[in-house]
């Protein structure tokens, strides 16, 4: 193929996509539309994200979701995508689940309520093929909403006594005295209570939402993201066991630095520390495909 002929080859107009503009306005409509329906829960949501530091992650999710359709719309728009009307059926369980939520006080329930109804608009208006495409931007969404309590205590605790365990021995190794009683840390200088902000839950959610995001930017690998989704959790806990031992090295220096504004500064440090791990790790995998794949050819 000569300049000349791939200069005038026909660029896909409005006429030829098999779905035109009104169909994505519609659909963006009714998103619209099942936001206003859920707008008291949502809005208790959104003050969720202002008040628990461990959502403060909440505010990127939806955005980083639309932004993944967007950059992607050039893989689907010229698809031809018709109804299933077995979407009713699912958005009448997601209003069902809202009702039931609502009778029982139970907010994990009622939020997910309009993420089951999301996937009902979806499976709806575009079928199962529309349904796919969108999958993993929907599925996005879930890191929006808190872990139930039940689920959230079962998690931390554990993770808050590896970190106390793991500070105990490096501590000790490092010649300073140290008593561990639980998620308590007796030094010489002063007592450190390893509380659930201090668990690693926090940087674990974030993390976990970065990796996904980060797989779906960049790397076309589907299987890369569950890759680097399992591989954040040894990293976020072990970078908080480093954090915890660092603030109790810190501390026997200066017991000021085990809280206030150094005492978050360290975080931010660690959190940064555990970005790098983890595109460093991501690197090291594709390296290794790379060598694999040539050598299977």
């Amino acid at each position: 193929m000569n300049p000349t002929t791939a200069a005038t080859e026909p660029v896909p107009s409005e006429a030829s996509r098999p779905n035109s503009g009104v169909f994505w306005y519609a659909l963006a409509a009714l998103f619209v539309g099942a936001i206003l329906v859920y707008l008291p829960i949502l809005s208790f949501l959104v003050q969720n994200w202002i008040d628990d530091e461990d959502m403060g992650h909440g505010f990127f999710v939806p955005l980083v979701a639309g932004y993944l359709v967007w950059a992607k719309r050039d893989q689907f728009l010229y698809e031809e995508y018709s109804p299933n009307y077995w979407g009713l059926l699912v958005v009448l369980l997601g209003a069902a689940q809202m009702l039931v939520a609502h009778l029982g006080v139970e907010l994990f329930l009622s939020r997910t309520a309009f993420l089951v109804s999301l996937v009902g608009i979806v499976l709806l208006y575009g079928g199962t093929r529309l349904l796919r495409t969108l999958s993993f931007p929907l599925g996005l969404l879930i890191f929006m909403i808190p872990i139930p309590a039940i689920i959230y205590n079962q998690i931390t605790f554990p993770l808050q006594l590896f970190a106390s365990q793991v500070a105990e021995t490096s501590l000790a190794l490092l010649g300073i005295p140290v008593l561990r009683e639980g998620n308590i840390l007796e030094l010489p200088s002063q007592r450190l209570s390893v509380v659930e902000a201090c668990s690693g839950i926090r940087s674990l959610l974030a993390l976990s939402f970065l990796s996904l995001t980060y797989a779906a930017v960049f790397d076309d690998k589907r299987w890369m993201r569950f890759v680097l989704l399992v591989m954040t959790i040894p990293i976020a806990v072990l970078s908080n066991a480093l954090r915890v031992t660092l603030t109790g090295l810190f501390s026997e220096v200066n017991p000021e630095f085990a809280k206030g504004v150094f005492h978050t500064m360290e975080g931010g440090v660690i959190y940064l520390m555990s970005l790098a791990l983890l595109f460093f790790v991501h690197r090291l995998i594709n390296r290794v495909w790379r060598r694999y794949a040539h050598s299977s050819t």
